[in-house]
């Protein structure tokens, strides 16, 4: 596992003004023909003109709070500091939070009102400024993280996102964020498509993935636990889908590193349309222990050893906590 001994310069902080200024120009630049994420709609959103993500070229949040439900490097004893950016460049049947990412619940910020929240995040002792569903508003976070650092922010930037992400995009963020955390949901495209609403969504992914490595590495933690920098994946085990889980799993290990940091999640329940419609049955229910063990064993098969697990899960299956 890698440590850093002492607490870590966040990237923000090194990375010079010009090149800071020309990202934000770039990619405010992109919302008036929308290619921000892998759906590239090409809307006007200067216009208010709508893609997939149907938000024009306002953020807006949802929320912003210390977050204790977030994993351990993250959370800490202060919380991850959380802003919930409404609506969502995915669509999937089994959001749990279809409110906020389908819905539109939110309130419009400016990049100013942003960074204000992420400062007094930091202020209230949070351990980072976690920005969750991003992709569909870069322009204003990163601007935002700027204003920030330029009046005290010095704690590392999380980008938690779906993973349906374009390596061009992200490259305008290599040097500003610190922790890259995508929920990769699928491996296999058809799923996506039928579920996440998301075309080619693996050759996206794993082209986003790589690149996100390339920038931050893997996952690092410091000598109180906290991450300062790197990449920590997350997947939801779905039912049914222990393939695609074993697929997410082996290009991590063996395209990356298998040093890679996974959470493999257990916490799957049917919500929004994959609870009342027929043509979902096959993801209308929890997951089992059998599939949670048949995807945490192929994890251990392929070498990858920095998980975090679901203990409920593991302990309700007999020995099969004991075994991981």
């Amino acid at each position: 596992m890698s440590i850093d001994s002492h607490a870590a310069t966040p990237n923000y902080q090194q990375l010079p003004n010009e090149v800071f200024e020309a990202r934000i120009a770039d990619l405010r630049a992109r919302y008036a023909d929308c290619d921000l994420c892998a759906y590239e709609c090409y809307v006007d959103r200067t216009a208010g003109q709508k893609g997939t993500c149907q938000v024009d070229d306002t953020a807006y949040v949802s929320a912003y709070f210390p977050h204790f439900g977030e994993e351990d490097c993250l959370r800490g004893h202060n919380g991850s500091g959380t802003i919930f950016l409404a609506n969502c460049n995915m669509k999937c049947v089994f959001c749990q939070n279809f409110e906020t990412s389908h819905e539109a619940e939110g309130e419009p910020a400016t990049s100013e009102e942003i960074a204000d929240m992420a400062l007094e995040l930091e202020a209230r002792g949070c351990h980072n400024v976690n920005f969750v569903s991003p992709t569909h508003h870069s322009p204003h976070l990163i601007e935002a993280v700027k204003i920030a650092r330029d009046r005290g922010l010095d704690v590392p930037i999380v980008w938690n996102c779906g993973g349906y992400e374009r390596p061009e995009i992200l490259e305008h963020l290599d040097g500003i964020v610190d922790v890259y955390m995508p929920d990769v949901k699928w491996s296999d495209d058809a799923a996506a498509a039928k579920y996440s609403k998301a075309p080619s969504y693996w050759e996206n992914g794993t082209e986003s993935l790589r690149e996100m490595h390339r920038q931050v590495g893997d996952l690092r933690i410091d000598d109180t636990g906290l991450a300062t920098g790197g990449l920590l994946v997350r997947h939801l085990v779905m039912p049914n889908h222990v393939e695609n889980a074993t697929g997410v799993l082996t290009f991590l290990a063996e395209e990356l590193s298998t040093e890679t940091f996974v959470n493999v999640m257990a916490q799957y329940r049917p919500h929004y349309r994959a609870r009342t419609e027929s043509f979902y049955e096959e993801i209308s229910r929890p997951i089992t222990a059998d599939e949670y063990e048949a995807v945490v064993e192929h994890a251990r098969d392929v070498g990858l050893e920095r998980l975090s697990l679901d203990r409920s899960m593991l302990q309700s299956h007999g020995g099969l906590f004991d075994r991981f």
